[in-house]
């Protein structure tokens, strides 16, 4: 039986990449930042926050058998890959690019300004399958949870949320909720939780949280 938990995970704990041109917390164990009690969530493997100047990024790197999900917050990212994409994501936009037997990609942040994106890699369901990209206009319904993507047993969601507005969290078993703008108050589950904060829940359905502020909530579902 599964254990049944709430668990707060603030943003100012996370592991921290600093470079030129680009800043990163991290939700797991990402390469030198290593912790072996920290490298998943469900098939959630990687959960990162970055923030990019203008015109920076990460040029041309590999990726196999992961589905890798991108939701921009603020700014243009621009995408290309070895199978011939290219497009400039903008925020509302999910976009999707499952590496499958391999595929080679870069991602700047547009000239004209920073742009902060968060990116979540996903174990896929059938490894070896041919590479894919899309690109996806969300339809968000203001104060509700809407759903963006769906892979298999994962599901995406996003909140946008005005101050006071309540909202009611889905039933999966594993959710890991983001709030990645904004705060919510507190309540019987934490002390107030601010931007880069995270809720990991096991096995608690329904629970509901309030936004302090305006708020964008980003959540990631799990059926098992």
């Amino acid at each position: 039986m599964m254990h049944v938990s709430v668990e707060i995970r603030r943003g100012t704990d996370r592991y921290v990449t600093r470079e030129r041109g680009h800043f990163t917390r991290h939700s797991f164990s990402f390469g030198g930042h290593y912790d072996p009690d920290n490298v998943r969530f469900g098939r959630l493997v990687c959960h990162d926050d970055h923030l990019l100047a203008g015109g920076a990024g990460f040029e041309d790197h590999p990726h196999q058998d992961v589905e890798i999900v991108s939701w921009v917050l603020t700014g243009a990212l621009h995408h290309r890959d070895s199978s011939g994409h290219e497009h400039v994501v903008r925020p509302g936009e999910v976009q999707v690019l499952s590496a499958g037997s391999g595929v080679t990609h870069a991602e700047t942040a547009g000239p004209g300004g920073a742009t902060r994106f968060v990116q979540a890699w996903l174990t896929p369901e059938e490894t070896g399958t041919p590479p894919a990209y899309s690109v996806t206009a969300a339809q968000l319904t203001p104060g509700a949870l809407s759903e963006v993507l769906r892979l298999g047993d994962a599901r995406f969601r996003v909140a946008r949320l005005e101050t006071g507005d309540v909202l009611t969290l889905p039933d999966e078993p594993l959710q890991h909720v983001f709030v990645a703008t904004g705060a919510l108050l507190r309540s019987s589950l934490a002390e107030p939780l601010s931007d880069g904060d995270a809720f990991r829940i096991t096995e608690r359905p329904g629970l509901a949280v309030t936004a302090a502020v305006p708020t964008e909530l980003l959540v990631w579902t799990f059926g098992t």
